[in-house]
């Protein structure tokens, strides 16, 4: 349920109690620090609490953090855009990759998607699907394969071929397992032999219904891979989006994308004025 019908609904005919305000907005996945920044705004306020008053101070107090549109994604001078997505199994990483290809390609860019899921026979399947559905050329390798290697070699196939953007859709992988995330250091390493500024960006996944688990991802991936943007997917379930609030506000990394369903075109740059919309 929304935030703003859930205000109406508990405080119509009384007052705004400030406890259970404060359980209602770090149950909207807003994380402490900002739930904290907005019940001070509230504070500073003379008249009475209303549930409008609340939804619209929550409203500019997110909009005033949240980035404003992003410009289109723009290629590099004579070498490829490298974007890393990374992220934990189940955010719906794969499928954002290959919607990203189809975003780019549908704005005339040339792309090329790398497999760099090799735990996983699947995902390498399941982005091929992908692949043959897009139009968009794939470089895979064997179940196993080394994926630093992979990438490397993706990026050569890409300069090569003078392809404007490289998407390297890497395994899901838990923030907690130090081998995975020591791996995601040898890509970053690996791809910076080919072009020291790459991967030009590094962007996680997160599942919009997952809560504050999603900040919890971020911060550890960020740790290892500084992350320059966020796809957040799921937001057509429950997902309330508030943990993409929490990540902006913490670490200071931008919603870039957001999923809104299962088929090829349900991803869209972000907007922060319908995403609060969405959300309030």
């Amino acid at each position: 349920m929304k935030f703003f019908r859930q205000l109406i609904e508990r405080f119509t005919g009384r007052p705004v109690d400030w406890d259970e305000l404060e359980e209602m907005l770090i149950r909207a996945d807003l994380g402490v620090p900002m739930s904290m920044r907005i019940l001070d705004r509230l504070r500073e306020r003379s008249e009475p609490l209303t549930a409008e008053t609340v939804a619209g101070v929550a409203r500019a107090e997110i909009l005033a953090i949240l980035p404003k549109i992003h410009p289109p994604l723009h290629p590099l001078p004579n070498r490829p855009k490298v974007i890393l997505i990374v992220g934990v199994n189940g955010t719906g990483k794969t499928t954002s990759t290959a919607k990203l290809a189809h975003h780019l390609k549908k704005n005339r860019h040339t792309v090329l998607l790398a497999a760099a899921d090799t735990f996983r026979a699947a995902a390498i399947e399941q982005l091929a699907v992908w692949s043959e559905r897009t139009g968009v050329e794939m470089i895979r390798g064997q179940y196993g394969a080394d994926p630093a290697a992979l990438c490397f070699d993706a990026w050569q196939s890409a300069q090569k071929r003078n392809i404007e953007f490289l998407l390297c859709d890497t395994a899901g992988r838990l923030h907690t397992k130090n081998n995975l995330m020591q791996e995601l250091q040898k890509i970053l390493r690996t791809l910076a032999r080919n072009d020291p500024g790459a991967p030009h960006e590094t962007w996680i996944v997160v599942d919009a219904t997952t809560g504050g688990n999603a900040l919890v991802q971020a911060r550890e991936f960020h740790s290892v891979a500084p992350l320059t943007g966020v796809i957040l997917t799921k937001m057509d379930g429950s997902g309330k989006g508030g943990s993409a609030v929490a990540i902006r506000h913490e670490l200071g990394i931008p919603v870039r994308f957001v999923g809104t369903g299962e088929k090829m075109d349900d991803l869209a740059p972000f907007d922060p004025a319908e995403f609060v919309n969405a959300m309030l």
